[in-house]
Formats: C-alpha cells, sequence, structure tokens
C-alpha cells in the first residue's frame, strides 16, 4: 500500500476531511490540557475537606497541593526529551495512563503520605502534558492557525479548573458534612483521563517529528490528512528541507547550547517560565477559596465565589485567542503583566485598609477576577504559545521541557510556601511579595522578549540562527 498516495485520493473525494482530522486532533490531544486544569484547580476545594480528614497543618497542606508541582517539574523535563525520541503522540498516550493511575491513587489515598506521593506520580503527568501537548499542536497546525490551535489548550486548561470549581462547590455545598467528599472531588478526572488515552490511539504523530526522524513518505501522508493537498506540498517541502539540514544532529543535546544563539533562546525560554509564574497566578488558582475565607467569606460562601474565578479565567481566554490574532505576542505579554501586578498591589492594598467583612471579601474577589482577566486573557496563552514556537526542531522538546521545568518549579515554591506566607505574613504582605515580583518581569519582558507572530516555525529558526546570536 502507499502511504502517500492513499490520504491524497481520500482528500480528493472529501477535499474538507482535513479540517476535521485536524480539528479532532485538536480536541483530543487538549484533554491532556482539561487534566492538567483539572487536577491543579480540584485541590482548591478539596483541600479544607483533607485538612479534616487527613489532619494537615500549613506544612502538609503545602506538600500536598505542591507534591504535584514538584512531580509536574520532574515531568516536563522528563516528557520532553522522551517525546524527541519516542514521539509526540506516543507520548501523550503514555500521560493519558499516567493521568489515570495517578487520579485512583490520590482518590483512595489513606494518609498524608501516601496523598503527597500520589499527587508527585501524578504530577509527572501534569507536567508531562504541559510540555508534550503544545509541541504536538504546533507542529500539526499551519503556521496561519498556530496561535489559535496551540492556545486551545490553555483554553482546555482554564476549562478544566473551572470545571473543579464548579463541581467542588456542587460537592461540597450538597454534601459537605458527609466523610471523605474530596475523595469524590478527585475521582472525576479518570473520565477525560480515559478519553485521552484511548483516543490518541487513533491521532496521526506530529509531521515535523517523523521529518527529523527520516520517514518522510509519513510525514507528507499525515500533512495530506490535516492539510488541502497543494498546502500539504508546498509545507512538506520547507519541512523536509529543514530537516535535511538538521541531520546530523536530530535530537538535541545539551552540549548544542554551546552555540550562542541555541543559548540566547534557551535563556530567553527559562525567562518566559518564571515571569509567568511569579505573578503569582497559582496561589489564586490553588488557593483561592481559603483567599476569600480570609477576606470574609465563610467556607461554602468562598466555594462559590470562586467559580467567579473559573469563569473570568475561561472568558479572558476567549479574548486571549482572538487578540492573538490581532495583537504582536509581546506587546500581550507585557501589557498583562502590567495588568496582572497593578491587580496584585491593589489586592494587597484594600487587604490592609479595609476591615474583615462581607465588603472586603467581594473587593477582593473583584481583584482576583481582574487579575485572572490579565493573566489568563494574555500572559498565559503568549507563555505556552511563544515556548512552542521558539526553538528549533532538534531542540524543541528539550527546551520546552527546560523551560517547563523553570516554570513548574517556580510553581512548587509559590505552592508550597504560599500557606506558610499567609500565617507568617498576612493577605496584604504576602500580595505585596508579588507585586515586587512582578514589577521584575515587566522589566525582563520588555528587554529581551522577541515578537513571534505570523512566522513559520522554519522562518523562527531560520530569523534566530541569524539574528539572535
Amino acid at each position: 500500500m502507499n502511504i502517500v498516495s492513499e490520504p491524497a485520493q481520500a482528500g480528493q473525494k472529501k477535499p474538507k476531511n482535513h479540517q476535521r482530522a485536524l480539528r479532532t486532533a485538536t480536541v483530543i490531544s487538549t484533554f491532556g490540557g482539561l487534566l492538567f486544569g483539572y487536577d491543579t484547580g480540584v485541590i482548591n476545594g478539596a483541600l479544607p475537606y483533607m485538612q479534616e480528614d487527613l489532619g494537615l497543618t500549613p506544612l502538609t497542606e503545602g506538600l500536598v497541593t505542591s507534591s504535584l508541582l514538584l512531580g509536574a517539574a520532574c515531568g516536563a523535563l522528563l516528557c520532553g526529551q522522551l517525546a524527541d525520541r519516542r514521539g509526540r503522540r506516543w507520548m501523550i498516550m503514555v500521560l493519558g495512563f499516567v493521568f489515570l493511575v495517578g487520579t485512583l491513587a490520590s482518590t483512595f489515598a489513606p494518609s498524608t503520605e501516601v496523598m503527597v506521593a500520589a499527587r508527585f506520580f501524578l504530577g509527572l503527568a501534569v507536567g508531562g502534558a504541559s510540555v508534550t501537548v503544545p509541541v504536538y499542536l504546533a507542529e500539526v497546525s499551519p503556521s496561519a492557525r498556530r496561535g489559535r490551535i496551540v492556545t486551545q489548550n490553555e483554553l482546555m486548561i482554564v476549562t478544566g479548573q473551572l470545571l473543579a470549581f464548579i463541581f467542588n462547590a456542587y460537592l461540597g455545598n450538597t454534601f459537605g458534612e458527609a466523610g471523605g467528599i474530596w475523595r469524590w472531588m478527585l475521582v472525576i478526572a479518570t473520565l477525560p483521563a480515559l478519553v485521552l488515552w484511548v483516543g490518541m490511539y487513533f491521532m496521526p504523530e506530529s509531521p515535523r517529528w517523523l521529518a527529523s526522524r527520516g520517514r518522510f513518505g509519513e510525514a507528507l501522508s499525515v500533512l495530506q490528512r490535516v492539510r488541502s493537498q497543494e498546502e500539504a506540498r508546498a509545507e512538506f517541502d520547507d519541512v523536509k528541507a529543514l530537516a535535511v539540514e538538521d541531520n546530523t544532529s536530530r535530537v538535541g543535546s545539551w552540549k548544542d547550547l554551546r552555540a550562542p544563539w541555541l543559548r540566547r533562546i534557551f535563556l530567553v525560554g527559562l525567562g518566559l517560565a518564571v515571569i509567568q509564574q511569579i505573578t503569582g497566578v497559582n496561589s489564586i488558582m490553588y488557593y483561592g477559596t481559603q483567599i476569600l475565607s480570609e477576606s470574609g467569606f465563610g467556607r461554602e460562601a468562598a466555594l462559590t465565589a470562586n467559580i467567579a474565578n473559573g469563569v473570568i479565567s475561561v472568558l479572558a481566554t476567549f479574548v486571549g485567542i482572538w487578540l492573538l490574532g490581532k495583537v504582536g505576542r509581546r506587546r500581550m505579554l507585557i501589557t498583562g503583566q502590567i495588568g496582572t501586578t497593578t491587580a496584585l498591589l491593589l489586592i494587597g492594598l484594600f487587604s490592609l485598609l479595609l476591615p474583615e467583612g462581607a465588603t472586603r471579601g467581594f473587593v477582593i474577589l473583584a481583584l482576583t477576577v481582574t487579575f485572572l482577566a490579565f493573566q489568563q486573557g494574555a500572559i498565559s496563552p503568549v507563555t505556552w504559545l511563544m515556548l512552542s514556537e521558539i526553538f528549533p526542531l532538534k531542540m524543541r522538546g528539550l527546551g520546552m521541557g527546560a523551560s517547563a521545568f523553570v516554570l513548574w518549579m517556580v510553581n512548587f515554591l509559590i505552592g508550597f510556601g504560599f500557606p506558610q506566607l499567609l500565617a507568617a505574613l498576612g493577605i496584604s504582605s504576602t500580595f505585596f511579595v508579588f507585586a515586587i515580583l512582578g514589577v521584575g518581569a515587566i522589566a525582563f519582558a520588555a528587554k529581551y522578549i522577541p515578537e513571534t507572530k505570523d512566522r513559520s516555525l522554519e522562518d523562527l529558526e531560520h530569523y534566530f540562527r541569524t539574528v539572535a546570536k
């Protein structure tokens, strides 16, 4: 059977099949993002009930939350290189299985120690998905639609967080007095894990990864499956030419960083990862219920009010996806950093000036919603998109993995330290610390982040080779 001509003939019979195939690959693979969002967001509402059942202290509370983040850092570093060697599709299938096993282990954890270990294992899948899914999407999507397609993963992440907040609020308000309600909050994630694990079996491999391994016939076949015939042939010529150029070093290694242009891209990627996290976004996504309780809401009322954070995250991501087609990535990133830093400063000020009660609670809620509008509408989609764009083909998995490792390590430090900061400094001083870090993030973005809009992945590599030395 000719693996090139058969998809071409199918495409001629049904010229819109390629659009359906691309859409299906996008939806199925972004279940990794949905699980990323749900598993990081569900702890927000489950934690107050775990405190009672498992007897958590501020220290063990931080460990239960941040063990997933430490696992995610390790998963990002490991899975990036595995995806370069074994393929993006294979890696995402494995991650679906790890999501399933990790969710079940967390659900049935009998003690704090087992919960920490299970959350770490689950974090391996979260970190792996944060690296592999955006790379897979970037490599199967056409350059004109890459921004919109890759950021659909960000939309699925915040959708997963919103679903976690909704299920938490429903279960907490309806069955909050029943023992072990947090286990039901966790186990829901087994359903999308099954979809990801089974669904990726039927999805195509990344054509650019296939080309990097010298499997050009399969690469063209996949392109003809997700492009029109004319687009497939034109894009294949560029993909093949770059793969041949990189043939002497098919999989990148740390030794490649001796080249100044690669080292600069690598450092920009690490910087992007750091400034995405030091805004403190995940202090709100993980501890939003606790922040609102500290601000004047009751426990169940805080669970319900926290849904607003999830809703605005989803709506802002829709706006961000639309803006990516209109506005440069760099401009969006800097605007988002200015907006989040201002919101953090105001949270600190109003927490200090307003007396504890309902008024302060609603003011803090309004400001966390404002913060998330800038974070999820600008910073997060731009960060994950640019990380999937800036690294050259042979180092895409390694560079993305290392950047995501740093991102998750910063996330881990924030997730682990936030309850203790809150206990030691109070809500106002804690957010003043994040505001100061936000000023540093603005300065870094303005000085070092390049523009990547409207460039193919191959154009970007050639650009960085000649300019970013």
